[in-house]
């Protein structure tokens, strides 16, 4: 069986989950082929579709919410997004891809190649596809992808994506998948022991008010802090030029994991992959000043089931990383939480559901 992993190059998330799905596949000997669909259209096409999709969601300060109604409104007038129909236009390229080089099974961690493969489908049925949502919402424009399994974050969602459209007989509750190595790696760092360790992960372009939040943790916490500031230089150079030494500043690194385990505490924006990684490892966690939008809905679900705190100013985000550190009843709960409600095993699932659904005998 050979296995195709298709994301794109615009969300970080996405392609951390479509490599954890490829790892765990490759782990258990299954072909697997991880690929930017992106890298199959050419520049073409895909400038076109990025641009249609981002001019669809502008908006000063409101982008994802400008996308929601968007969404909302395509679906109750019948038509399909400019999204789709221009997704459309990958048809040959992609079918051809796929032909060559002899997949037997698709799977999307992104709407955009969903998209794609489902207008593949109308006359290529004989391509399974398996869909797998990277945040804890049904996302605009899901709906109009046909799958013939969608693997979403949790059981008490199903509702929501049933009633976006989508058949309730598809969707496969396993969880956002983390690969196995993730959970499992040793750890090797020596960070300090004398004082707590606070991990802040700014997402993969190091955005946000993290200087300022990160200078006001340092004078009100006795704490070391790391800070992940991703592909933003600037924020890195400004946090160095601080010249504190309890705060400590890194680019990209490729062992969050450890880190992660490490810390005492980790605050982060509300990615639906960096969130499901930190509770997987059963950490205490903060997050921080969701953006509308999707972000909004992740935190939404992990502040309800109380698997983390949000916080939307400094001054709370302050006041809760003490709350944490100093109260251990507090994290206890929070841990349990997260331990009871995140699937830490999703990758394993969902590569057991493929053996048994997908493999010849």
């Amino acid at each position: 069986m050979k296995v195709l992993v298709l994301s794109c190059s615009t969300g970080g998330g996405h392609n951390s989950c479509g490599k954890y799905i490829k790892e765990e596949l490759n782990a258990n000997e299954i072909e697997c082929d991880f690929v930017d669909y992106f890298s199959i259209l050419g520049k073409k096409i895909s400038n076109k579709v990025e641009k249609i999709y981002l001019k669809s969601t502008s908006g000063s300060g409101k982008i994802f919410k400008e996308v929601y109604k968007l969404g909302e409104t395509y679906n109750k007038v019948g038509l399909t997004s400019p999204v789709y129909e221009l997704n459309k236009l990958s048809k040959n390229k992609l079918l051809e891809f796929i032909t060559e080089n002899h997949y037997d099974l698709v799977i999307c961690s992104h709407l955009f190649p969903a998209m794609a493969i489902t207008y593949i489908k109308k006359t290529h049925p004989e391509i399974p596809l398996i869909n797998v949502a990277t945040d804890y919402t049904n996302i605009p424009f899901w709906n109009e992808t046909k799958p013939d399994y969608f693997v979403i974050p949790h059981e008490s969602l199903k509702k929501e994506f049933t009633e976006k459209g989508i058949d309730e007989k598809v969707l496969l509750p396993l969880g956002i998948p983390v690969a196995t190595s993730f959970r499992k790696k040793k750890v090797t760092l020596e960070l300090q022991k004398k004082i707590p360790n606070i991990l802040v992960t700014s997402g993969s372009m190091g955005f946000g008010k993290i200087k300022e939040i990160v200078k006001s943790l340092s004078e009100k916490i006795d704490a070391q802090i790391i800070v992940v500031c991703g592909s933003n230089e600037k924020l890195k150079k400004s946090l160095e030029n601080l010249k504190n030494p309890k705060i400590i500043a890194l680019g990209f690194i490729n062992n969050m994991n450890e880190y992660m385990k490490s810390c005492d505490v980790v605050l982060t924006k509300p990615g639906g992959l960096t969130s499901t990684e930190v509770a997987v490892l059963n950490k205490p966690m903060i997050h921080i000043m969701p953006i509308p939008g999707v972000e909004n809905h992740n935190a939404s679900f992990f502040e309800k089931n109380k698997l983390s705190i949000v916080c939307n100013t400094k001054e709370e985000i302050i006041e809760n990383t003490k709350r944490l550190l100093e109260q251990e009843e507090v994290r206890e709960e929070m841990l349990e939480s997260q331990r009871n409600v995140i699937h830490e095993n999703a990758a394993e699932d969902l590569v057991d559901f493929i053996k048994k659904r997908y493999m010849k005998k």
